[in-house]
């Protein structure tokens, strides 16, 4: 009579095989996973980010003959679902998504209790959420152009409206003034509707926003996009320009999510795991739902991770630091 362990290697090899196609028997972890995964989440149930989670999630439980769980830990900026995952076994049963916003907390809070090159080992990124730089349809500026000039020649008579001081959306609209020599005001708001309302009655001129929560309103003709922050055009909006073609050279900004494991994880559970949500990402059905949703699946290697990260944390220690943003 066949084993448990040999039983559960043939499920997972036709899985594996069924949802992606042959792979090298290399890929395989012998006995990863047998039992179910949980991927602690640090924001709330709802909106594109959770969004992308839980597809994934969706996914790799049927790839790898596991209930995997999503655990929304939310509050404290993070801290809950970090201590949650540092109190769990480095055996990979236990993620939690990170990112970008993770990787600015270290610049902003005067006691972070994670050091999070060491505390936390990388997996995978999941997606990235490119920022668009908005306007009311009734706005005077038309283009990329128009708002880079304003912004030099009248920043003094500007607004700038984002989320939350220390979101990437609020940074980035900082490292815009900063390298287009804007006087410019950046207004932070509490949710993206007041972002949204504040727009449409003129009381900020411009607004960068991920587009995910910008879609009903974009596509209503009640907002228009002028420019997005990433290096490349988005491929759902491949006539907007980027703030590099409107002679920002360099200027790359999105928002990310990415998942961790414990320090301590085995790297090849870590890659395991990493080469199973990059198949989830590449599937043309996920790839359609969060293409829709104003979201860019993309996935790396741990490695490729650890890099992202390091360069994050450094770049906006350098953004808040000229900005002036004073630690919490």
């Amino acid at each position: 009579m066949a084993s448990r362990r040999s039983l559960l290697a043939a499920s997972l090899g036709a899985s594996a095989l069924g949802a992606f196609g042959l792979r090298d028997a290399a890929h395989a972890q012998p006995g990863f996973p047998n039992k179910p995964i949980r991927i602690i989440v640090n924001n709330a149930p709802g909106g594109v980010g959770d969004l992308v989670v839980r597809l994934t999630a969706q996914k790799l439980s049927k790839a790898v003959g596991q209930p995997v769980v999503v655990d929304n830990r939310a509050g404290a900026g993070g801290i809950l679902a970090g201590n949650q995952l540092m109190a769990s076994a480095p055996d990979g049963y236990t993620l939690m998504t990170s990112g970008n916003a993770t990787a600015i907390r270290p610049s902003l809070f005067k006691s972070y209790p994670f050091d999070i090159q060491k505390d936390f080992a990388s997996v995978t990124t999941l997606a990235f959420f490119p920022i668009a730089i908005v306007v009311a349809s009734s706005s005077p500026l038309r283009t990329a152009a128009d708002f880079l000039r304003q912004a030099r020649q009248d920043g003094g008579n500007m607004n700038i409206g984002t989320i939350a001081v220390g979101s990437t959306q609020f940074l980035a609209a900082e490292m815009f003034k900063s390298l287009a020599g804007s006087p410019a005001t950046t207004v932070p708001f509490n949710s993206t509707p007041q972002l949204i309302n504040a727009l449409l009655r003129g009381d900020v001129q411009v607004g960068f926003e991920t587009l995910g929560p910008l879609w009903s309103q974009m596509q209503g003709g009640e907002l228009r996009v002028l420019a997005v922050t990433q290096a490349k055009r988005v491929v759902n909006l491949p006539d907007v320009p980027t703030l590099i073609e409107t002679g920002l050279p360099d200027f790359d900004v999105a928002s990310w999510n990415s998942l961790v494991a414990p320090a301590g994880t085995p790297i090849e559970i870590r890659q395991r795991l990493s080469r199973e949500v990059n198949a989830i990402l590449r599937m043309p059905d996920v790839e359609k739902i969060l293409l829709e949703a104003g979201v860019e699946p993309r996935g790396s290697t741990p490695e490729d991770l650890d890099a992202l990260t390091a360069k994050e944390m450094e770049r906006w220690r350098v953004v808040i630091e000229k900005a002036g943003i004073e630690k919490q």
